[in-house]
């Protein structure tokens, strides 16, 4: 079955919104844990009980959850791409630079993908595929090793360590929604509103927000960029690309967020670009193109002109009298 020119371009701007996003919920991550008197609970808060708060109505008419759906997919879903998801990076953009986030998150997506789809339904990984992933770990042990002495006075692994799992959880997720039979919204309402009812307890516990004593200014770029971009537009773009493209080729959209994150990040937040960012990026850019598994060697199918039929090229190859002439 061919897919349309035009699914292949929604499903390409969607990937590339879910790419824009991604980057710049990251950016505005830390610098909402460091640059401003918001915690991690207080991000939280915003990034899902805006959308959920939007997508209200999705729940209230009911048959938000297909009646196929399995529980554990479901569960999946929010654990993947939801509160545990959320606050994972939260708390790690307080200990690691927006580029350890880039880098360490995005690239490790496919290897985590692939080691999943081993796991769960023994595909192996060939070819153009296994390249990437090794440019992926290359570019990765390149990245951790140039920032370790840095790194380890710092405590930048702590974060390290904390956007790994976080990426572990993002490709649980993506495995989970092509399963649940939900549209993006669907998805997106789903994940956002059982997020909030899950953050209800821990704020109890964790005392009043300090949603309270923020500057305005704050509050409004946080909510902003954490619930209604990143929050709803995110997982509703995303969930397109999946749906448009497959998770293979939606997958391709990775590769442009550690390069937007490190150059975000030393625009607005004047980190510094190392050379061993660079050197990972020229790896693991180019790695997770290649094990999407979006490109693959292809065959080119004879001309016309060369399809014979059958014998022909054996009567072709006889000699006739006109060719054995002096």
């Amino acid at each position: 079955m061919t897919t349309s020119p035009r699914t292949l371009w929604t499903g390409a701007l969607a990937a590339l919104a879910a790419a824009l996003i991604g980057s710049a919920w990251q950016l505005l991550s830390r610098h909402g844990v460091t640059a401003t008197a918001l915690g991690p609970m207080d991000l939280a808060l915003l990034r899902y009980g805006i959308p959920a708060l939007l997508l209200s109505p999705l729940w209230l008419r009911g048959r938000l959850v297909p009646p196929g759906a399995s529980r554990g997919a479901l569960v999946l879903l929010v654990v993947g791409s939801g509160l545990p998801f959320g606050l994972l990076v939260l708390a790690g953009a307080q200990w690691a630079p927006a580029s350890h986030m880039g880098i360490f998150m995005a690239g490790s997506l496919p290897l985590f993908t692939a080691l999943g789809a081993w796991v769960y339904r023994g595909e192996r990984v060939h070819g153009l595929r296994l390249l990437g992933l090794a440019g992926i770990a290359v570019g990765m042990a390149v990245f951790a090793a140039g920032s370790f002495g840095e790194g380890l006075r710092q405590q930048h692994w702590r974060g390290d360590l904390l956007f790994l799992l976080a990426a572990l959880l993002w490709t649980v997720y993506s495995l989970a929604f092509g399963r649940c039979g939900m549209s993006a919204w669907q998805g997106a309402a789903f994940v956002n509103g059982a997020s909030t009812l899950l953050l209800l307890p821990l704020l109890w516990l964790a005392g009043p927000p300090r949603l309270f004593a923020a500057p305005w200014s704050d509050i409004a770029m946080q909510a902003a960029g954490q619930g209604v971009v990143a929050g709803l537009l995110g997982l509703v773009v995303y969930g397109v690309a999946i749906t448009r493209l497959g998770a293979a080729r939606a997958a391709l959209s990775s590769a442009l967020v550690p390069v937007l994150t490190t150059l975000g990040a030393a625009w607005w937040m004047n980190e510094p670009v190392t050379r061993a960012a660079l050197l990972a990026l020229s790896f693991v850019v180019p790695g997770v193109v290649l094990a999407s598994g979006a490109l693959r060697w292809r065959v080119p199918a004879p001309r016309d002109s060369e399809r014979q039929a059958p014998g022909q090229n054996a009567a072709a190859s006889l000699p006739t009298s006109e060719s054995t002439r002096p």
